[in-house]
Parts: C-alpha cells; sequence; structure tokens
C-alpha cells in the first residue's frame, strides 16, 4: 500500500507527467502538419508535368453542375468528384472563376467555358490531392495560340523565379469532353513550402478596386458569404457589406455592361478617350504604353505618396506599393489580401519595406533585388501590361519573409502584347528602361526605384540579354514551339468548346514565332543602343525602331476573341463569343485563380488582437490536422496517466474525507 503521505506526491509527479507529454504530443501533431526537412518535394509536383498533358475529370449532380453555370456570377461552390491523372477526391468543391472574363462568358448563350476553382479541402477538412488543396484550370481565352501563359511561366521558371507548377489539362466533365485548358498551382502552404522550405514567409494578392475589373470586391463578398454561412458575420463585415458599389456584387445588373462595346466596371466605364485598344471590333477603353507623356523615366526623389497617379490610375491602397504612412489601414488592398493569416507585426515589416523602397535606401536589405530584376526583366520582355506596371495595378504576388520583399508572377494570359499596347510595332518595340503603361515610372517604386541604381539597371540588362540569348534564340525558340504543337496540337484540333478554330491557332502559332523574333531583335537592339529603349526616346525617333509590319497580332488573340469553336456537324456546343481583355483580377489569380485572403483560412479577424496572441492563435492552429496513427497511441497513453492521477485524487480524497 502507499503510504498516504506519498500519495500527494506521486498525484503530482502523475499530473505533471501526463500534461508534459501530451503538450509533445501537442507539438508533434502540428510539426506533423508541416514536414521538418526543408527539401521535401510534395507529392503533387508529379501532377505538374510540363511535357505531357494532364487528364481532369470532374463528376458532379448534374443538376447542380447546370445549376452553378447558370448563376456562374454568384461563383458559388458545389460538390463533385474529381479524379487527376488517375488519383481521385471525392466531396470536393468546383466553382467558375473570373471577373471580367467570367461576366462576358456569362453574357454569352453560346458558352459555358468558365475557368474554374477546384478546392479539394472545401467540404472536407485537410482533403487533399496529394498535398494540394487547391487549383485552378484556366480556359485559356484571348490566346488562339494557347501557349502564351504556359510560355510566361516557363520562362519565369527557367529565370529561377519562384513560379507555381503548370500543365496543360484536357477536362471531361460528367463524362463529357469538356475543353483544353491550362492547369495552374495555386501559390498557398504547398507553394510556399516548395519553394521556401517550412520556415516560409508571408505572401499577400494585392488587389485594388480602382482599377477595371478590380477583383478585391468580388474576393471580399465571397469571404463575407463565408461568414455569414458560419455563422460569423461580425460588425466588421457588416460594416463591409455597407461600403460595397450599389450594396453589394450586383452580379447580373451591375456586371458588364456591354453598350457600344464599351467595357464597364460596376456601372463605371474606364473613360479614356486617347488610350481605345481594338480588338476585333471591340474597343476597350484601355490603356496605351504609346503615351509618353506618362512615361517618363525615373525622377530621383519623386516617387509618390500615395493618391492617384497620372493617366486616370488609381492604385488603390497599397498595388503599387507606395509608401503612404504608418497606417497599415492606408496599404488595405495588399492586407486584405493575404494569403496566410497576417498580424500588425507582418503589416509593420512591409510597411517598413516600402518605406524604404520609395526612399531608395538600403534596398538590398528590404527588396530581394536579384529575383526582383530577373522578375522584371521577364515580364519587360513578354510585354506584360495587364500587371503592375500599368495603371492596372495588379496581377502579382508579394512575397515577404524577414522584412525582405519580392514579387512572385501570376496571370500571363494577356502576355506577348495580348492587353494590347496600340499596335505590332508598339508591343514589339515596348521600351526595357520606362517597361511601364499609362502611368510613370515613378508611379511603380518596385521597378522604377531599381532602375536607378546604375548596377542594378546593368544586372537588369544582363537578364535581358540572357532571355534573348537562352530562350528566344531563333532556332531555340521556334523548336520549343514545334514541341509544344506537338504536344498539344490534337488536343487543340478536338478542343470541345475552343474560342478559336484549329485554323486560327495555327495562324496564331506562326505569329508567335514571328513575335518572339522580332521582340528578340528588338531588345537586342535596345540593350545597344540602336533602337532607343524609353518611351521618349522612341517617340523622338521612331526611324530606329524594329519593323514589325510582318506581324499580325490579332492572329495571336485578342481582348475581342475569336470567332471559333467546334464543328458545328459534330453536335457540339459552338462557342463565337468575344474574350475577355483579360482574366480575373480577383484576389486569385487575373484568371480567377483566387487565392485565400486574409482570415478565410481563419476565420477570425477581430482587429483587436495582440500580435503575441495573434502567434499562439496560428501556432495553435495546425493541431490535430494528422491522422498518423502513432499520435493517437500516444495520446491513449496520456489520457491513462491522466486517469490514473484523477483515480488516486479520488481515493486520496475519500480517505481524508473518512478520517473526518
Amino acid at each position: 500500500m502507499i503510504g498516504q503521505k506519498h500519495l500527494g506526491g506521486l498525484i503530482a509527479v502523475l499530473l505533471v507527467f501526463a500534461v508534459l507529454l501530451t503538450c509533445f504530443v501537442m507539438a508533434g501533431a502540428e510539426d506533423s502538419v508541416i514536414p521538418e526537412t526543408e527539401d521535401s518535394t510534395p507529392d503533387y509536383t508529379s501532377l505538374f508535368d510540363k511535357n505531357t498533358v494532364m487528364n481532369i475529370t470532374i463528376d458532379a449532380e448534374e443538376k447542380d453542375f447546370q445549376e452553378m453555370l447558370d448563376n456562374a456570377r454568384k461563383e458559388d461552390y458545389i460538390k463533385c468528384d474529381v479524379t487527376v491523372n488517375g488519383t481521385k477526391v471525392q466531396n470536393a468543391g468546383i466553382r467558375p472563376k473570373g471577373n471580367s472574363s467570367l461576366s462576358m462568358i456569362a453574357s454569352n448563350e453560346d458558352t459555358d467555358r468558365y475557368s474554374f476553382k477546384l478546392e479539394f479541402d472545401h467540404y472536407v477538412k485537410h482533403q487533399s490531392l496529394k498535398g494540394l488543396d487547391k487549383m485552378v484550370i484556366n480556359n485559356i481565352q484571348s490566346d488562339a495560340t494557347y501557349m502564351k501563359e504556359y510560355l510566361s511561366y516557363d520562362l519565369m521558371s527557367q529565370m529561377k523565379v519562384p513560379t507555381p507548377l503548370f500543365a496543360y489539362a484536357n477536362v471531361t466533365v460528367n463524362g463529357k469532353p469538356w475543353g483544353f485548358y491550362l492547369a495552374v498551382e495555386s501559390l498557398e502552404e504547398g507553394f510556399a513550402q516548395r519553394n521556401y522550405g517550412t520556415g516560409y514567409g508571408m505572401l499577400y494578392k494585392p488587389e485594388g478596386m480602382g482599377g477595371r475589373g478590380s477583383g478585391k470586391m468580388n474576393d471580399a463578398m465571397e469571404k463575407m458569404r463565408d461568414r455569414e454561412k458560419s455563422g460569423e458575420d461580425t460588425e466588421q463585415t457588416q460594416k463591409q457589406r455597407l461600403q460595397m458599389p450599389g450594396n453589394g456584387v450586383q452580379g447580373q445588373d451591375n456586371a458588364i455592361k456591354n453598350k457600344s462595346n464599351v467595357m464597364q466596371d460596376q456601372g463605371n466605364a474606364v473613360k479614356d478617350k486617347n488610350n481605345i485598344i481594338q480588338g476585333q471590333g471591340n474597343a476597350m477603353q484601355l490603356p496605351d504604353n504609346g503615351d509618353s507623356e506618362q512615361q517618363g523615366g525615373p525622377k530621383a526623389g519623386n516617387f509618390r505618396k500615395g493618391g492617384p497617379a497620372p493617366g486616370g490610375a488609381d492604385s488603390g491602397n497599397g498595388v503599387d506599393l507606395v509608401y503612404r504612412s504608418d497606417d497599415p489601414d492606408d496599404y488595405s488592398d495588399i492586407f486584405d489580401n493575404a494569403v496566410f493569416k497576417a498580424n500588425k507585426k507582418d503589416y509593420a515589416k512591409v510597411i517598413k519595406a516600402l518605406k524604404n523602397l520609395n526612399d531608395g535606401t538600403e534596398l538590398e536589405k528590404y527588396i530581394n533585388v536579384d529575383e526582383v530584376l530577373r522578375y522584371f526583366a521577364v515580364n519587360t520582355f513578354i510585354v506584360n501590361l495587364d500587371h503592375y506596371v500599368s495603371n492596372m495595378g495588379h496581377n502579382y504576388y508579394l512575397y515577404e519573409k524577414d522584412g525582405q520583399l519580392a514579387m512572385l508572377p501570376w496571370d500571363y494570359n494577356m502576355a506577348f502584347g495580348g492587353f494590347q499596347p496600340g499596335n505590332a510595332s508598339s508591343a514589339v518595340n515596348f521600351p526595357i528602361d520606362t517597361p511601364v503603361s499609362g502611368v510613370e515610372l515613378a508611379d511603380r517604386p518596385m521597378i522604377g526605384r531599381l532602375l536607378e541604381v546604375k548596377e542594378y539597371k546593368e544586372k537588369y540588362h544582363e537578364y535581358l540579354q540572357q532571355i534573348c540569348d537562352e530562350y528566344f534564340d531563333k532556332k531555340d525558340y521556334e523548336n520549343k514551339l514545334d514541341q509544344l504543337d506537338s504536344l498539344i496540337g490534337d488536343y487543340v484540333k478536338k478542343d470541345a468548346s475552343a474560342f478559336y478554330t484549329y485554323d486560327q491557332y495555327r495562324s496564331g502559332l506562326a505569329a508567335l514565332k514571328t513575335f518572339g523574333q522580332l521582340r528578340a531583335e528588338s531588345v537586342r537592339g535596345q540593350l545597344s543602343g540602336t533602337v532607343p529603349s524609353t518611351s521618349e526616346g522612341q517617340s523622338s525617333d521612331s526611324s530606329a525602331l524594329t519593323d514589325a509590319a510582318t506581324l499580325n497580332m490579332s492572329a495571336m488573340g485578342s481582348m475581342g476573341g475569336g470567332k471559333g469553336g467546334p464543328d458545328r456537324d459534330q453536335g457540339k456546343k459552338t462557342f463565337s463569343g468575344s474574350a475577355p481583355d483579360r482574366e480575373d483580377s480577383r484576389s486569385q489569380d487575373s484568371h480567377g485563380q483566387d487565392f485565400h485572403m486574409q482570415g478565410e483560412r481563419s476565420r477570425d479577424e477581430t482587429p483587436g488582437l495582440q500580435a503575441g496572441a495573434n502567434d499562439a492563435l496560428q501556432n495553435a492552429a495546425g493541431i490535430w490536422t494528422t491522422d498518423d496513427s502513432s499520435l493517437v497511441k500516444t495520446a491513449v497513453i496520456c489520457a491513462a496517466f491522466l486517469l490514473a492521477a484523477l483515480f488516486f485524487a479520488m481515493r486520496f480524497q475519500r480517505r481524508r474525507f473518512g478520517n473526518f
């Protein structure tokens, strides 16, 4: 028998041991969510083989799927089973995605070829496809070549910029051919861990209300709908709803209004009389990179402290990466679109970096200069203007680690001059030293400040030369396109919902070859000094520009879209509507490739939480997200110790009271 004088000590020991063991298990459970190895490669990477075509099969209730299509603007999820290259995930979520692209398809009775978001953990917590919780499949609108976005990501990857995984995908819905798409990895935990290891930093998808077709409103509404469904519609959420134009997103009332073929966003037309882009007969009022007055070179000490930029550029709260103040509210278009849960300490790091960027101080401490230069070298070469460098000010991700910022690639369906800079000549000769459109270089400090530094500008030029020599060498580039054609040509020919005919695809491919050759010629000339490298220089002397008379830009596809579609005689649905100027500009990809905003992953967004408490909540969020049997066994042992301690405690109490 255990003496009564020793019983208290034994109970204390058992309780302490049980508590310590439980804490150990909890720590192990959290570590199991993110593997400890820095070099671990997620299993899902094998699905994104650039040299093969992914097979995606989607099975859903016919009624539910049709209802989703009929109400696409709501962007509501439905349940489905998804099979990717033979691996099946049941009860996944699917929804249409996009902004202007979605609305234009929704307004076209001839097509249901939406881009889609697949969310494998939408209905089943922690469910994934080999570790991937989300992916998007893009409908390749506005691209007769089927290759613009593929090549853009491929080039980013070759230039060693962290890039989402991507692969072509043949999509089947309920046993019927649906279309030939491009599948893209969502930039979330898997992406971050794959590129940066387990100790990755913060990720944001800046997206403002100021730009045409902005998706911030759509994402905010989705976020609020999620809260409503979960019963967490807070006062903050209700206030945000009231601030939405028209008291919310009016799917059918305030979608894309197309009177006289003018794109309107939420009833407000983007009016710029001098910047109308003609695409297949549809006039899109968009910035024109040919406006030399809006593309001056960098002006030392003249980086803007906030407010709309010239040329009608309204960059929202922070998407331009211009320092405004130390108040996080001045950067809401960044912080409201955090991919991971962020707190005030995280905000402060970004703001401090932006301040130093705008002041031009300690740039290498606060900016990953080399990576950013590689990123912009690619963006400049491929003439991607539906981006940070235009008055749209979107379609990029901002990565922060230890107070240092970098930019990550997203949404390239309008690359290769697809976001029309005016004509073939202006696209081919897009100036490398003033690589902006509709804004001044001073309004885009992430590139403007770097190009002020001679050393950085020279390195940027080196990367442009590298792109010319290693990727767009005439023979290598043509071989690459021919190889892609061999991979996808038959799929394009059989594409069940194509926006362009196969003949248009062939013509587009030929034009894409020509564009690459001419663009490389112009960039080489700009680097050597034989072609002016600034918009001002090109306006002053156009005689030295690379001749682009042989290039048919519209053949590659345009914002006005194509008139193609499958053969009517095959009994397939014909798609003859206009493709949009761009894909989704949500906190997704502009393709609609959407992302978790702050709070979507953790719905508690109480603004008053202290940073330390916030961190504690984040650390606790991952507990018990594994089905590891060893953890279960250990938990049982913990419970046994606790029960034993309680048993002895109860006996001890009975003996004490019995002595009284």
